[in-house]
């Protein structure tokens, strides 16, 4: 075996081959691949897994990576035997929820480029799948360019490309330890050795967590037990010798799906209660002669199942108690706390990357852009939602994993409302104003493991008798209020106050942390002290990296603050971009302050009368910061900017004097009509004034001037990453524009991620969706051409496959001169 190479994989499954296949591909193949099981039937989950690859999903970048991974897979073969069977992939409906689920599920896929989705009629569905009995089910979506992904032949058939590249692949071989020096990668020791090494890639699966732990490395999943029965030969397909000749298929009503090979099935089972696996009893090859990604069938969990599939499919009824022991098996997947897959270089040590909770659909797509993200410095697409920095440090506590991803097994197949919340672990970080919260009657959303508020029950006798948004269809209506609505109006004609404690708060300090900050900001921070700067940073190609807003405390201390959502990720980013000998440090504040947005006409007299501070338009413009005291709470550090486009201020000071702080405001403040407010309130009033969110909105695919960001972007100032970059989009123009849209009929609702079509044809889909209340009409954002982002053009929205007719509007639609942000 090798003793040195420059990157070393652990894991030769079909994660840890496609990722060594891309790096070779990309120029880098100095790689050696180890494995503890013989290669290329390993033991892991790659090695049992039935390979049913469907590729609709809610997320754009898993459907995207999908979409790559079956294209990779289609032109693969290993000792002349296909790797890919595009049989095409049915989802069924039992329900009427369901098959209104399934029109979401086409929309899905027209937002995101997925060709040739379509909804069939139960009798189209049966003639598909020959076995089905059209009777129970309402009807079903057909996507043709599914299909089943032969995973130990497409791990072979890559390693096989990878080898004759240079890439050395080793089985048999177990790492008992790293070298891990001045927090960084130096090698990896095995039980045949020690392996020299600049960097390793986990594509560990299950046994992801105790790989990482030898290295310092949190790997936040738990491997949780699956069933699969092959059933007897099915005297309907006696004869038939094909791998694969029907379509795949899902029942997802009962979380079943199923795939045909030769002359019988296999049936799949997630209708049961999660089985999880701990590390300590995971087994490793030899130990046992069950596959060590197997565990014993558990025959009572799969009753239900065997009458389901009886009555779905009953050409099945009778054999899905096969003789042999082989044919059923609780197969172990991994399963992490929010269901993403676990993607880039650890925060933790230098040199340690993963791609781990990878399945087969996507695991084509995650291999070739951890790779890209290895060798080039950033993946072609955005990976926010994989982002292995993405975890607070309660995410990855085993109750936590273990509790999370438990419960994402049970919702696999659930209709998930992109409103619906977590029900535990639950009040795991607590502001200081949420006994306040929950005396006002708050209905609670949690951020960043903080109990946010959405809205307050105290502040329904404001929701106004007859406005046109009261009422909403039923899916929209989920998990809304509107008590949202009457505190937005709240907000634009009086005040609020919003409890912002959940946003990152970051402390850049030190000799050289100017100049840091202006090489990865893209606006100019060199201004003087007390200075608001909204600034995005960049991806060396130009792509929006993060948004956030900085101000400068001092000649070398500035503050930071970011979205609680991404403020984990955003602060692994910042940390990495510090160079060798820079003089500066950054500090987490968020836990420490308290933070309050107080917002609106009468912002300036509720807090003019808690302090002596000048807070006149000249003593105190608007984008500056200073420190002042509010009451007997002080020092507090006052930003004179807001979200929602009104007159405000967001309050900062010492987490132990924030429920005195509320107490002030609230007293100083209710003669002038200030309501509390939640975050339905938060995304709306952003929406009306067109304040984009970054993950929605903005991401590493869009540049500033696409994104319509170009005033944040000082190209005079000097040397930025990604500056050359954005010097040739400005050169050639930006094909795309974000687009604010508004829906023509005032009742009408969207949620986000719904087709956008201009001439029948989706030219975009809407990034961030949400009702206007002050303008009276539902607010859509999306890229589209840029021919057809001018205000005036006529456009549809498509809402569970029906078209709303919508029209390009003028951005932002309130207070278009800021004179309300300056008054």
């Amino acid at each position: 075996m090798k003793d040195h190479a420059r990157t070393v994989v652990i894991g030769a499954g079909i994660v840890g081959a496609s990722a060594a296949y891309h790096l070779a591909d990309l120029g880098e193949p100095d790689v050696l691949v180890l494995d503890q099981g013989p290669l290329f039937e390993t033991g892991g989950s790659t090695t049992h897994a039935p390979g049913l690859a469907f590729q609709t999903n809610a997320s754009r970048m898993m459907c995207r990576i999908a979409q790559e991974s079956v294209a990779l897979y289609a032109a693969l073969e290993h000792e002349g035997q296909p790797a890919w069977y595009g049989v095409g992939g049915i989802e069924v409906a039992a329900s009427v929820a369901r098959m209104r689920e399934l029109k979401r599920r086409l929309g899905f896929a027209r937002s995101y480029g997925l060709e040739g989705a379509e909804l069939l009629t139960p009798a189209e569905a049966a003639a598909q799948v020959p076995l089905l009995n059209p009777s129970t089910i309402l009807g079903a979506y057909h996507v043709p360019s599914d299909g089943i992904a032969k995973g130990v032949r497409i791990a072979a058939a890559l390693a096989g490309k990878a080898e004759e590249k240079g890439v050395a692949f080793e089985g048999g071989v177990r790492v008992t330890g790293f070298d891990v020096r001045d927090g960084r990668m130096q090698g990896v020791r095995t039980d045949r050795g020690d392996v020299e090494c600049e960097r390793v890639l986990l594509c560990a699966g299950i046994w992801g967590p105790s790989v990482g732990a030898l290295a310092g490395v949190s790997v936040p999943l738990v491997a949780v037990q699956h069933q699969l029965v092959w059933t007897d030969p099915i005297p309907e397909l006696e004869g038939d010798t094909r791998e694969v000749a029907h379509p795949i298929l899902r029942h997802q009503d009962m979380a079943m799906y199923f795939r045909h090979r030769q002359d019988h099935y296999a049936v799949g089972n997630y209708k049961h209660e999660p089985i999880a696996t701990p590390q300590s009893e995971l087994r490793r090859p030899g130990e046992d002669p069950l596959m060590p990604s197997l565990m014993p069938f558990t025959p009572n969990d799969f009753d239900v199942a065997e009458a389901e599939a009886a009555r779905l499919l009953p050409a099945l009824k009778g054999g899905m108690r096969p003789a042999d022991p082989e044919r059923s098996i609780n197969g172990m997947f991994s399963f992490t706390p929010d269901a993403g897959s676990i993607v880039g270089e650890s925060a933790e040590v230098r040199g340690v990357w993963l791609c781990e909770a990878v399945w087969v659909t996507h695991a084509g797509g995650f291999g070739r852009h951890v790779a890209e993200w290895m060798v080039q410095g950033e993946p072609s697409i955005d990976m926010a939602e994989a982002d292995a920095n993405r975890f607070y440090p309660y995410m990855t506590t085993p109750p936590f994993v273990v509790e999370r991803g438990k419960q994402q097994y049970r919702e696999v197949y659930d209709i998930i409302h992109p409103r619906q919340q977590m029900a535990r672990p639950r009040k795991l970080r607590l502001s200081p104003f949420y006994e306040r919260q929950v005396e006002l009657g708050a209905e609670f959303v949690v951020g960043a493991g903080w109990e946010r508020p959405e809205w307050f029950e105290a502040n329904a006798a404001l929701v106004p008798k007859d406005a046109p948004w009261l009422r909403r269809d039923e899916w929209a209506a989920r998990f809304w209020s509107p008590i949202e609505g009457a505190e937005h109006l709240a907000t634009r004609s009086s005040a609020a106050l919003f409890d912002l404690t959940a946003f990152a708060k970051l402390d850049v300090e030190g000799p050289d942390a100017l100049a840091y900050l202006e090489r990865i900001c893209a606006n100019r921070i060199d201004r003087p002290v007390g200075s608001i700067v909204y600034t995005a940073m960049l991806t060396p190609s130009g792509g929006i990296r993060c948004d956030l807003t900085i101000a400068r405390k001092g000649e070398e201390l500035f503050r930071v603050v970011t979205g609680g959502g991404s403020g984990r990720h955003d602060l692994a980013w910042m940390r990495r971009q510090i160079r060798d000998g820079e003089r500066l440090r950054i500090n987490e504040r968020t836990g420490s302050l308290f933070a309050l947005g107080l917002w609106g006409p009468n912002a300036r007299e509720i807090l003019g009368g808690l302090t002596d501070a000048d807070l006149g338009n000249e003593a105190f413009p608007y984008m500056t910061a200073r420190y002042l005291n509010v009451g007997e709470v002080g020092p507090v550090f006052a930003q004179r900017i807001s979200y929602a486009g009104e007159l405000g201020w967001e309050l900062y000071g010492q987490f132990a004097m924030g429920d005195r702080a509320w107490e002030l405001l609230w007293g100083a403040g209710r003669e002038l009509g200030l309501v509390a407010a939640g975050l339905g309130a938060f995304d709306t009033l952003r929406l009306e004034k067109g304040y984009r969110l970054w993950g929605q909105d903005l991401h590493t695919e869009h540049d500033p001037f696409e994104a319509g960001l170009g005033f944040a972007v000082k190209m005079d100032k000097g040397v930025f990453q990604g500056r050359e970059a954005l010097a040739e989009v400005l050169e050639r123009g930006s094909p795309d524009k974000l687009a604010c849209v508004t829906l023509d009929d005032p009742r009408a609702v969207v949620l986000g991620k719904e087709p956008i079509r201009f001439d029948g044809r989706v030219v975009g889909y809407a990034t961030s969706a949400g009702y206007g209340y002050s303008v009276g009409r539902c607010i859509v954002y999306g890229y589209l051409p840029a021919e057809l982002a001018v205000p005036g053009t006529p456009v549809e929205v498509e809402y569970f496959d029906e078209r709303l007719p919508a029209t390009v509007a003028e951005d932002p639609l309130w207070d278009p001169k800021g004179e309300r942000l300056r008054a």
